[in-house]
């Protein structure tokens, strides 16, 4: 009787509407975790094997201006999932904002939430009120407990950011042990292909947010070993970012073997820019953890069959923001009532019909402390922190960073000066006083927090700045 009324009510929505009729557009949202931009083959890398990334490249618009909503990752998936910029939901960073050495920090910064809140409405919650199955599988990050959260099935997704191993046993409550040694990347795909055969005659939306590359460094041992001899690569870096483009081809085959890849979005990222000690990510500076190019540029690939014109690209600078509306827009759904999404669309972008603002400008706010990974080898503004507290944005090619600290501003030509090296401030004026009065707008417009008050603690030193 139960099953009898749960068909008659689905009935009743299809026929009113309210659900997506089988054949629907389905939605895979792939983000690796810590991969730089310039870790993938069709990025310009040299120096990582991506033969599955690239082939999904050429089968996808790139984006060669793709920008993560957030240099580190909770704040960063808290974005692209809430489709809100930080100063909405409050997640700035990992754990505390007050992260470095206490004497080293000016100003008590802004407190940091730690997750998205239960009333944030995600858009696996989106997906799910027009009918679709909905799973994730890997780093969840957004709370504690992703099936509150939108999501159907969960397959190893809690609150924590990394693994504590890769290895199984994985000492994860939320992921049965394999066989002793069983590789996490391996494991979390047979799963993806496993939800996939479950879903295949149902519109579904699944988001695999990969553990890797983020640490601990281990990498499957086979794969270790062809880079044991290259001093160009870390062995378990390199052989992390290809068990991971492995998996991804594995991924793919398994949509082509099920009849799926035609009628299935695929959109690849990555949460933030890769750890710079780890990998330099040149021309752009620095790396993870920085409001440098190095930090916050990321791949991002989406394939459409039919729709979107395989091989293609597009310089026209994107964000992890603009994901929540464009996988709306894909599937022919609106927001929920009364949600703000602060980033758009990029639907035009991906079927050439219809317009977008090309010279909009992209922000990102941080009112927190990231302490350094490398000193001097980060290539931060200064060796002590990543970050420091301040406000970035983007316009065009210009690049402004504020540092609330000093109030120092830097304006930086990307076209020209792509490893953020030359300070243009003094000597463009009116450029300068134009993108300030933009930054000013939009902090006041969005209520966003600039602390102020000094830290007790601190020591004034003279800290050496580039």
């Amino acid at each position: 009787m139960d099953r009898f009324i749960k068909l008659y009510a689905h009935f009743l929505l299809l026929t009113l509407g309210c659900l997506p009729m089988q054949g629907s557009l389905n939605v895979i949202y792939l983000n690796a975790d810590d991969l730089g931009v310039m870790d993938v083959g069709f990025m310009g890398s040299k120096l990582y094997h991506t033969p599955n990334l690239d082939r999904l490249a050429n089968e996808s618009m790139v984006f060669t201006d793709g920008y993560a909503p957030a240099a580190n990752c909770a704040p960063s998936r808290a974005a692209c999932f809430s489709g809100q910029w930080a100063v909405r939901t409050g997640v700035y960073t990992v754990g505390t904002s007050e992260r470095g050495d206490a004497k080293d920090r000016m100003l008590i910064p802004t407190p940091n939430r730690m997750h998205l809140e239960d009333e944030v409405i995600t858009i696996a919650e989106e997906f799910k009120k027009v009918g679709y199955r909905t799973a994730q599988l890997g780093k969840w990050h957004l709370g504690e407990d992703p099936t509150n959260q939108g999501i159907d099935i969960n397959v190893g997704g809690n609150t924590r950011g990394a693994p504590p191993t890769y290895f199984s046993p994985y000492q994860n409550p939320n992921l049965k042990d394999g066989p002793k040694g069983e590789y996490l990347t391996d494991r979390l795909t047979d799963e993806a292909i496993t939800i996939l055969e479950k879903f295949k005659d149902d519109p579904f939306f699944m988001y695999f947010p990969f553990y890797s590359i983020h640490t601990p460094l281990q990498g499957r041992p086979d794969l270790k070993k062809k880079y044991k001899n290259n001093k160009q690569v870390h062995a378990d870096y390199a052989a992390m970012v290809e068990c991971l483009d492995e998996n991804v081809g594995r991924l793919m085959g398994a949509l082509d073997e099920l009849g799926l890849r035609d009628n299935t979005i695929v959109l690849f990222s990555s949460d933030n820019g890769g750890i710079r000690k780890l990998s330099k990510q040149d021309p752009w500076r620095a790396g993870k953890g920085s409001y440098y190019e190095g930090g916050i540029r990321v791949p991002i690939t989406v394939r459409w069959p039919g729709v979107v014109e395989a091989g293609s690209t597009c310089s026209v600078p994107v964000t992890g923001l603009d994901f929540y509306p464009t996988f709306l827009d894909a599937i022919e759904a609106s927001p929920s009532t009364g949600k703000v999404l602060d980033g758009k669309s990029i639907l035009p972008l991906l079927t050439g019909k219809g317009s977008f603002p090309k010279d909009r400008t992209l922000y990102w706010h941080f009112p927190v402390y990231l302490q350094n990974y490398a000193g001097e080898e980060d290539q931060s503004r200064d060796a002590k922190f990543r970050t420091r507290p301040g406000t970035v944005l983007r316009k065009g090619k210009w690049k402004l960073h504020e540092y609330f600290e000093d109030g120092a501003l830097l304006l930086y030509d990307l076209e020209n000066d792509p490893g953020e090296t030359h300070n243009l401030a003094l000597e463009k004026p009116k450029r300068l006083q134009a993108l300030k009065e933009d930054m000013y707008a939009w902090r006041k417009r969005t209520g966003s927090p600039v602390p102020s008050k000094r830290n007790p603690k601190y020591i004034p030193q003279k800290i050496s700045t580039r």
